[in-house]
Protein backbone atom coordinates (compact mmCIF):
# COMPACT_ATOMS: atom_id res chain seq x y z
CA UNK A 1 0.00 0.00 0.00
CA UNK A 2 -0.54 2.42 -1.88
CA UNK A 3 0.65 1.64 -5.38
CA UNK A 4 3.37 -1.55 -4.53
CA UNK A 5 1.19 -4.25 -6.59
CA UNK A 6 0.99 -1.88 -9.62
CA UNK A 7 2.12 -3.97 -12.63
CA UNK A 8 1.98 -1.09 -15.65
CA UNK A 9 2.18 2.36 -15.46
CA UNK A 10 0.84 4.65 -13.61
CA UNK A 11 -1.03 6.68 -16.77
CA UNK A 12 -2.48 3.24 -17.78
CA UNK A 13 -4.89 3.10 -14.64
CA UNK A 14 -8.32 4.66 -15.11
CA UNK A 15 -9.70 3.13 -12.08
CA UNK A 16 -8.96 2.76 -8.37
CA UNK A 17 -11.29 0.54 -5.84
CA UNK A 18 -10.27 -0.25 -2.20
CA UNK A 19 -10.87 -2.98 -0.23
CA UNK A 20 -14.49 -2.86 1.81
CA UNK A 21 -12.70 -4.29 5.30
CA UNK A 22 -13.26 -1.95 8.38
CA UNK A 23 -9.90 -2.54 10.44
CA UNK A 24 -5.89 -1.08 8.83
CA UNK A 25 -5.34 0.17 5.69
CA UNK A 26 -7.37 -0.89 2.65
CA UNK A 27 -6.23 -2.85 -0.22
CA UNK A 28 -5.46 -0.96 -3.11
CA UNK A 29 -6.80 -2.53 -6.48
CA UNK A 30 -6.50 -0.87 -9.95
CA UNK A 31 -7.74 -0.97 -13.19
CA UNK A 32 -6.80 -0.22 -16.87
CA UNK A 33 -9.07 0.45 -19.44
CA UNK A 34 -9.25 -3.20 -20.91
CA UNK A 35 -9.23 -4.50 -17.19
CA UNK A 36 -12.59 -2.80 -17.46
CA UNK A 37 -13.80 -4.13 -20.37
CA UNK A 38 -13.03 -7.74 -19.12
CA UNK A 39 -14.91 -6.84 -16.09
CA UNK A 40 -18.54 -5.84 -17.55
CA UNK A 41 -18.04 -8.86 -19.78
CA UNK A 42 -17.93 -11.25 -17.54
CA UNK A 43 -20.39 -9.49 -14.98
CA UNK A 44 -22.65 -9.13 -18.04
CA UNK A 45 -22.29 -12.88 -18.13
CA UNK A 46 -22.98 -13.51 -14.48
CA UNK A 47 -26.78 -11.87 -15.01
CA UNK A 48 -27.50 -13.83 -17.89
CA UNK A 49 -26.59 -17.00 -16.75
CA UNK A 50 -29.09 -16.20 -13.78
CA UNK A 51 -31.74 -15.51 -16.66
CA UNK A 52 -31.51 -11.58 -16.41
CA UNK A 53 -31.85 -9.81 -20.00
CA UNK A 54 -32.13 -6.73 -21.93
CA UNK A 55 -35.43 -6.74 -21.31
CA UNK A 56 -35.53 -6.44 -17.27
CA UNK A 57 -34.79 -3.13 -15.06
CA UNK A 58 -32.03 -3.81 -12.25
CA UNK A 59 -31.96 -1.86 -9.34
CA UNK A 60 -28.53 -1.97 -7.64
CA UNK A 61 -28.65 -1.40 -3.73
CA UNK A 62 -25.18 -1.68 -2.77
CA UNK A 63 -22.61 1.01 -2.25
CA UNK A 64 -21.09 3.09 -5.07
CA UNK A 65 -17.42 4.58 -4.84
CA UNK A 66 -14.77 2.89 -3.35
CA UNK A 67 -16.72 -0.66 -3.10
CA UNK A 68 -16.33 -2.68 -6.01
CA UNK A 69 -19.87 -3.99 -5.78
CA UNK A 70 -21.66 -1.09 -7.31
CA UNK A 71 -19.88 -0.40 -9.99
CA UNK A 72 -19.01 -4.09 -10.84
CA UNK A 73 -22.55 -4.88 -11.13
CA UNK A 74 -23.54 -1.71 -12.77
CA UNK A 75 -21.40 -2.00 -15.46
CA UNK A 76 -22.59 -5.54 -15.84
CA UNK A 77 -25.46 -4.59 -16.06
CA UNK A 78 -25.57 -2.16 -18.63
CA UNK A 79 -23.19 -3.96 -20.95
CA UNK A 80 -26.43 -6.35 -20.64
CA UNK A 81 -28.23 -3.84 -21.91
CA UNK A 82 -30.19 -3.44 -18.83
CA UNK A 83 -32.44 -0.32 -17.91
CA UNK A 84 -30.47 0.02 -14.94
CA UNK A 85 -31.11 2.45 -11.58
CA UNK A 86 -27.77 3.40 -9.89
CA UNK A 87 -29.77 3.37 -6.19
CA UNK A 88 -26.97 3.10 -4.15
CA UNK A 89 -27.34 1.90 -0.20
CA UNK A 90 -29.71 3.11 2.03
CA UNK A 91 -33.21 4.54 1.88
CA UNK A 92 -35.34 1.81 2.56
CA UNK A 93 -38.38 4.08 1.24
CA UNK A 94 -36.89 5.42 -1.59
CA UNK A 95 -35.92 1.65 -2.62
CA UNK A 96 -39.30 -0.02 -2.15
CA UNK A 97 -41.01 3.67 -4.36
CA UNK A 98 -38.32 2.88 -6.96
CA UNK A 99 -39.01 -0.73 -7.17
CA UNK A 100 -42.94 -0.22 -7.32
CA UNK A 101 -42.49 2.40 -9.47
CA UNK A 102 -40.25 1.58 -12.43
CA UNK A 103 -41.32 -2.45 -11.88
CA UNK A 104 -38.23 -3.17 -11.51
CA UNK A 105 -37.04 -6.71 -12.08
CA UNK A 106 -33.84 -7.51 -11.00
CA UNK A 107 -32.19 -6.62 -8.01
CA UNK A 108 -28.62 -6.49 -6.46
CA UNK A 109 -28.31 -6.06 -2.67
CA UNK A 110 -26.95 -7.60 0.39
CA UNK A 111 -29.04 -10.42 1.46
CA UNK A 112 -29.48 -8.82 5.30
CA UNK A 113 -30.25 -5.61 3.47
CA UNK A 114 -32.87 -7.48 1.27
CA UNK A 115 -34.24 -9.09 4.27
CA UNK A 116 -34.43 -5.87 6.12
CA UNK A 117 -36.73 -4.10 3.33
CA UNK A 118 -38.76 -7.24 2.74
CA UNK A 119 -39.74 -6.94 7.26
CA UNK A 120 -39.93 -2.95 6.56
CA UNK A 121 -42.48 -3.51 4.02
CA UNK A 122 -44.31 -6.13 5.87
CA UNK A 123 -44.55 -4.13 9.45
CA UNK A 124 -46.56 -1.79 7.18
CA UNK A 125 -49.02 -4.38 5.83
CA UNK A 126 -47.34 -4.40 2.67
CA UNK A 127 -46.84 -7.97 0.47
CA UNK A 128 -43.13 -8.29 -0.77
CA UNK A 129 -44.20 -10.28 -3.80
CA UNK A 130 -46.26 -7.40 -5.00
CA UNK A 131 -43.23 -6.06 -6.32
CA UNK A 132 -43.23 -8.56 -8.82
CA UNK A 133 -39.50 -9.13 -8.91
CA UNK A 134 -38.07 -12.16 -10.61
CA UNK A 135 -34.42 -12.14 -9.46
CA UNK A 136 -31.93 -10.86 -6.28
CA UNK A 137 -28.63 -11.68 -7.05
CA UNK A 138 -27.63 -11.54 -3.25
CA UNK A 139 -23.56 -11.18 -1.89
CA UNK A 140 -21.01 -9.53 -0.11
CA UNK A 141 -21.18 -10.77 3.06
CA UNK A 142 -22.16 -15.26 3.77
CA UNK A 143 -25.42 -16.50 4.15
CA UNK A 144 -26.58 -19.67 4.48
CA UNK A 145 -29.30 -21.92 2.30
CA UNK A 146 -32.18 -21.43 4.84
CA UNK A 147 -31.69 -17.92 4.60
CA UNK A 148 -32.23 -17.61 0.57
CA UNK A 149 -34.87 -20.20 1.04
CA UNK A 150 -36.62 -17.22 3.51
CA UNK A 151 -36.14 -14.84 1.03
CA UNK A 152 -37.60 -16.48 -1.46
CA UNK A 153 -40.57 -17.50 -0.05
CA UNK A 154 -40.96 -14.01 1.10
CA UNK A 155 -40.70 -12.43 -2.30
CA UNK A 156 -41.49 -15.07 -4.70
CA UNK A 157 -38.39 -14.64 -6.70
CA UNK A 158 -35.28 -16.52 -7.43
CA UNK A 159 -31.91 -16.14 -5.10
CA UNK A 160 -28.75 -15.99 -6.37
CA UNK A 161 -25.46 -16.51 -5.32
CA UNK A 162 -22.78 -14.09 -6.07
CA UNK A 163 -19.05 -14.78 -5.39
CA UNK A 164 -16.16 -11.91 -5.30
CA UNK A 165 -13.23 -10.17 -3.51
CA UNK A 166 -11.52 -6.90 -4.57
CA UNK A 167 -8.31 -8.68 -5.12
CA UNK A 168 -9.82 -10.30 -8.14
CA UNK A 169 -11.44 -7.31 -9.24
CA UNK A 170 -14.88 -7.45 -7.37
CA UNK A 171 -17.84 -9.27 -7.79
CA UNK A 172 -17.84 -11.66 -10.80
CA UNK A 173 -15.71 -14.45 -10.59
CA UNK A 174 -18.51 -16.79 -9.72
CA UNK A 175 -21.99 -17.11 -10.29
CA UNK A 176 -25.05 -19.42 -10.45
CA UNK A 177 -26.71 -20.40 -13.22
CA UNK A 178 -30.53 -21.23 -13.00
CA UNK A 179 -30.43 -24.23 -11.38
CA UNK A 180 -28.72 -22.85 -7.94
CA UNK A 181 -26.56 -25.42 -7.55
CA UNK A 182 -23.40 -24.27 -7.23
CA UNK A 183 -21.43 -21.31 -8.30
CA UNK A 184 -19.23 -21.50 -11.67
CA UNK A 185 -16.18 -20.31 -11.73
CA UNK A 186 -15.39 -17.68 -15.35
CA UNK A 187 -12.45 -20.18 -15.79
CA UNK A 188 -11.12 -18.01 -18.51
CA UNK A 189 -10.03 -15.22 -15.86
CA UNK A 190 -9.18 -17.02 -13.07
CA UNK A 191 -7.59 -20.31 -11.30
CA UNK A 192 -8.83 -22.39 -8.82
CA UNK A 193 -7.38 -24.26 -5.88
CA UNK A 194 -8.62 -25.16 -2.59
CA UNK A 195 -5.82 -26.13 -0.18
CA UNK A 196 -6.12 -27.05 3.79
CA UNK A 197 -5.15 -23.70 5.57
CA UNK A 198 -3.05 -25.29 8.19
CA UNK A 199 -0.73 -27.56 5.97
CA UNK A 200 -1.10 -25.34 3.15
CA UNK A 201 -1.55 -29.05 0.89
CA UNK A 202 -4.03 -29.25 -2.08
CA UNK A 203 -7.60 -30.47 -0.48
CA UNK A 204 -8.48 -33.70 -2.62
CA UNK A 205 -11.51 -33.50 -4.89
CA UNK A 206 -14.73 -32.21 -2.79
CA UNK A 207 -12.95 -31.62 0.10
CA UNK A 208 -13.84 -28.17 1.86
CA UNK A 209 -11.03 -25.99 2.12
CA UNK A 210 -9.16 -22.65 1.71
CA UNK A 211 -10.28 -20.80 -1.80
CA UNK A 212 -6.60 -19.90 -3.37
CA UNK A 213 -7.05 -17.59 -6.92
CA UNK A 214 -5.16 -16.45 -9.88
CA UNK A 215 -6.06 -14.08 -12.27
CA UNK A 216 -5.48 -14.60 -16.07
CA UNK A 217 -6.94 -11.20 -17.46
CA UNK A 218 -5.88 -8.84 -15.08
CA UNK A 219 -3.41 -6.47 -16.38
CA UNK A 220 -2.75 -3.52 -14.28
CA UNK A 221 -2.65 -5.50 -10.57
CA UNK A 222 -2.19 -9.17 -11.94
CA UNK A 223 -2.02 -11.82 -8.88
CA UNK A 224 -0.62 -15.22 -8.45
CA UNK A 225 -2.07 -17.76 -5.81
CA UNK A 226 -3.62 -15.47 -3.50
CA UNK A 227 -4.97 -16.73 -0.39
CA UNK A 228 -8.59 -15.43 0.09
CA UNK A 229 -9.50 -17.03 3.37
CA UNK A 230 -12.57 -18.25 2.78
CA UNK A 231 -13.58 -21.47 3.17
CA UNK A 232 -15.19 -23.91 0.20
CA UNK A 233 -15.24 -26.63 -2.42
CA UNK A 234 -14.97 -27.28 -5.44
CA UNK A 235 -18.71 -29.37 -6.44
CA UNK A 236 -17.27 -32.84 -8.24
CA UNK A 237 -19.30 -33.41 -11.81
CA UNK A 238 -21.48 -31.95 -14.54
CA UNK A 239 -24.03 -29.00 -14.03
CA UNK A 240 -27.49 -30.03 -15.65
CA UNK A 241 -27.03 -26.49 -17.35
CA UNK A 242 -23.82 -27.99 -19.56
CA UNK A 243 -21.48 -25.52 -18.47
CA UNK A 244 -18.15 -27.01 -18.00
CA UNK A 245 -16.97 -24.69 -15.81
CA UNK A 246 -15.74 -25.84 -12.19
CA UNK A 247 -18.64 -24.97 -9.61
CA UNK A 248 -17.74 -23.54 -5.91
CA UNK A 249 -19.94 -24.64 -3.02
CA UNK A 250 -21.51 -21.69 -1.04
CA UNK A 251 -18.84 -20.43 1.45
CA UNK A 252 -18.93 -21.69 5.08
CA UNK A 253 -17.06 -18.77 6.36
CA UNK A 254 -13.61 -17.88 6.76
CA UNK A 255 -10.52 -19.40 8.00
CA UNK A 256 -10.15 -16.44 9.90
CA UNK A 257 -13.52 -15.85 11.29
CA UNK A 258 -14.04 -19.21 13.11
CA UNK A 259 -14.86 -18.81 16.55
CA UNK A 260 -13.32 -20.69 19.18
CA UNK A 261 -15.83 -20.88 22.19
CA UNK A 262 -14.81 -23.11 25.18
CA UNK A 263 -12.61 -24.97 22.88
CA UNK A 264 -15.39 -25.62 20.33
CA UNK A 265 -14.69 -24.21 16.64
CA UNK A 266 -17.98 -22.45 15.80
CA UNK A 267 -18.42 -20.45 12.35
CA UNK A 268 -21.51 -17.93 12.64
CA UNK A 269 -23.20 -19.68 9.63
CA UNK A 270 -23.61 -22.67 12.06
CA UNK A 271 -25.92 -20.41 13.82
CA UNK A 272 -27.76 -19.01 10.58
CA UNK A 273 -28.68 -22.68 9.96
CA UNK A 274 -30.46 -23.24 13.14
CA UNK A 275 -32.27 -19.42 13.17
CA UNK A 276 -33.37 -19.46 9.13
CA UNK A 277 -35.12 -22.92 9.77
CA UNK A 278 -37.86 -21.05 11.68
CA UNK A 279 -40.72 -18.84 10.00
CA UNK A 280 -40.82 -16.46 12.95
CA UNK A 281 -37.35 -15.36 12.90
CA UNK A 282 -37.03 -12.01 11.75
CA UNK A 283 -33.63 -11.74 9.43
CA UNK A 284 -31.91 -9.43 11.63
CA UNK A 285 -29.85 -11.25 14.57
CA UNK A 286 -26.22 -10.70 16.61
CA UNK A 287 -23.90 -13.34 18.28
CA UNK A 288 -22.40 -11.58 21.04
CA UNK A 289 -19.47 -12.95 23.40
CA UNK A 290 -18.41 -12.63 26.90
CA UNK A 291 -16.13 -13.56 29.38
CA UNK A 292 -18.05 -14.32 33.02
CA UNK A 293 -15.36 -15.69 35.32
CA UNK A 294 -13.05 -17.69 33.36
CA UNK A 295 -15.52 -19.20 30.77
CA UNK A 296 -16.48 -17.68 27.20
CA UNK A 297 -20.11 -17.10 27.21
CA UNK A 298 -22.15 -16.79 23.76
CA UNK A 299 -25.38 -14.91 23.56
CA UNK A 300 -28.01 -15.23 20.67
CA UNK A 301 -29.93 -11.97 20.14
CA UNK A 302 -32.68 -12.43 17.30
CA UNK A 303 -35.50 -10.89 16.33
CA UNK A 304 -38.94 -12.40 16.11
CA UNK A 305 -40.94 -10.99 12.40
CA UNK A 306 -44.03 -8.68 13.22
CA UNK A 307 -46.40 -11.23 11.60
CA UNK A 308 -45.02 -13.83 14.39
CA UNK A 309 -45.11 -11.51 17.26
CA UNK A 310 -48.58 -11.64 19.11
CA UNK A 311 -47.37 -9.36 22.32
CA UNK A 312 -46.81 -12.02 24.42
CA UNK A 313 -44.05 -12.79 26.74
CA UNK A 314 -44.96 -16.37 27.28
CA UNK A 315 -44.71 -16.42 23.56
CA UNK A 316 -41.63 -15.45 23.88
CA UNK A 317 -40.45 -17.67 26.68
CA UNK A 318 -41.32 -20.73 24.67
CA UNK A 319 -39.32 -19.34 21.38
CA UNK A 320 -36.47 -18.45 23.07
CA UNK A 321 -36.54 -22.06 25.26
CA UNK A 322 -36.42 -23.90 21.28
CA UNK A 323 -34.02 -22.37 20.17
CA UNK A 324 -31.56 -22.72 22.96
CA UNK A 325 -31.78 -26.49 22.77
CA UNK A 326 -31.70 -26.33 18.55
CA UNK A 327 -28.41 -24.42 19.35
CA UNK A 328 -26.95 -26.28 22.11
CA UNK A 329 -27.97 -29.19 19.90
CA UNK A 330 -25.74 -27.20 16.72
CA UNK A 331 -22.51 -26.36 18.92
CA UNK A 332 -22.48 -28.44 22.01
CA UNK A 333 -22.50 -26.01 25.15
CA UNK A 334 -25.41 -23.84 26.18
CA UNK A 335 -26.07 -20.83 24.22
CA UNK A 336 -27.90 -18.09 25.97
CA UNK A 337 -30.95 -16.39 23.67
CA UNK A 338 -32.69 -13.33 23.60
CA UNK A 339 -35.78 -13.01 21.34
CA UNK A 340 -36.70 -9.52 20.38
CA UNK A 341 -39.51 -7.32 19.44
CA UNK A 342 -39.03 -6.39 15.70
CA UNK A 343 -36.95 -3.79 14.75
CA UNK A 344 -34.89 -3.93 18.71
CA UNK A 345 -31.78 -4.43 16.35
CA UNK A 346 -30.18 -1.88 14.85
CA UNK A 347 -30.54 -2.38 10.35
CA UNK A 348 -27.82 -2.97 8.40
CA UNK A 349 -27.48 -1.69 4.78
CA UNK A 350 -24.20 -2.64 3.95
CA UNK A 351 -22.25 -5.73 4.95
CA UNK A 352 -24.21 -7.09 8.22
CA UNK A 353 -21.54 -7.19 11.44
CA UNK A 354 -23.08 -10.37 12.96
CA UNK A 355 -20.27 -11.08 15.44
CA UNK A 356 -19.73 -8.88 18.84
CA UNK A 357 -16.35 -10.15 20.77
CA UNK A 358 -15.89 -8.37 24.41
CA UNK A 359 -14.11 -11.44 25.54
CA UNK A 360 -11.46 -11.17 27.26
CA UNK A 361 -7.63 -11.89 26.13
CA UNK A 362 -5.93 -14.34 28.58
Amino acid sequence: YPTGMLAVDPEEVVRMHTSSGTTGRPTAIFHTRQDIENWAEIMARCLAMAGATSKDIFQNMTGYGLFTGGLGLHYGAERLGMWTIPAGAGNTARQIMLMKDFHVTVIHATPSYAMHIAERMLSEGEDPKTLGLKIGVLGAEPYTEEMRLKLQDIYGFKVFNSYGLSEMNGPGVAFECTYQNGMHVWEDSYIVEIIDPNTLEPCKPGEVGELVMTTLRRTAQPIIRYRTRDLTRIIPGECPCGRKHARLDRMIGRSDDMLIVRGVNVFPSQIEEVLMKHEWVGGNYVIHLTTIGAMDEMAVKVEISKTAFDGSIETLRKLRDQLQRQLREQVGFNVHVEVMEPGSLPASEGKAKRVIDERERR
